[in-house]
């Protein structure tokens, strides 16, 4: 599923002083880019370009590419409805940027997983994707330590019994099940198997890696 859900966490809380940080190392990353240039947001919504600034900038022309219809209201972003796993309707480098924020890890296993990473880079001539790591303590969706880590059947039966996180409680198993299956996260040497051809950053917090970023932004070289 590569919809995100509208995000209504305090914007003083670490999480989104974290995104704020990102959305600014991302905005000078992408200040060299010849004006105008455009973006496929793979994921996302509106809301994110709001947040970092660019929308409504005609220099700068935003397509998003959801599963689920995603309602835009600037003239310089538009809607596709379709899958980061099969991208056809687009042409190789058509995009001059191809950004995605914590979508990877909820396209499927690891099979989808590398789909989406290869279509990101064919259709893109720069790339900045964000994803959770696996081995930051805390799983970041149902806010719990080493959940990642435990075995499927107690993470089924956790999410079956409790609300977790952003994760609501599932009255049956199989809803529960699917949940839990519905998110693979990834470690740096699978971002850097995805995306042999980008760098690797790590994103920090209190010494600890959160999240990670693959980006390439300069093209003809690596980053």
């Amino acid at each position: 599923m590569l919809l995100k859900l509208a995000d209504n966490r305090d914007p003083s809380s670490l999480a989104s002083r974290l995104r704020a940080q990102r959305n600014l190392w991302f905005r000078s990353l992408i200040h060299a880019v010849p004006r105008p240039f455009t973006v496929l947001d793979v994921g996302g919504t509106e809301t994110v370009w709001k947040t970092i600034g660019f929308a409504n900038k005609q220099e700068i022309k935003i397509t998003i590419l959801n599963v689920v219809p995603t309602e835009v209201s600037y003239d310089n972003v538009s809607f596709v409805l379709g899958d980061g796993r099969n991208m056809h309707q687009f042409e190789e480098k058509q995009f001059d940027v191809v950004y995605s924020n914590s979508v990877i890890e909820h396209v499927g296993d690891y099979a989808d997983i590398r789909r989406m990473a290869e279509e990101v880079r064919r259709v893109g001539k720069r790339y900045f994707l964000q994803t959770p790591n696996r081995y930051f303590p805390i799983e970041p969706h149902f806010v719990f330590p080493f959940f990642q880590f435990l075995p499927r059947l107690l993470q089924t039966t956790l999410v079956q019994n409790f609300s977790l996180g952003w994760v609501e409680r599932k009255e049956r198993w199989d809803q529960a099940a699917q949940e839990v299956d519905s998110i693979r996260l990834l470690s740096y040497s699978d971002l850097s198997r995805l995306f042999p051809d980008g760098k690797i950053e790590r994103e920090k917090i209190f010494g600890l890696t959160k999240s990670l970023i693959a980006h390439k932004m300069s093209i003809g070289s690596q980053n």
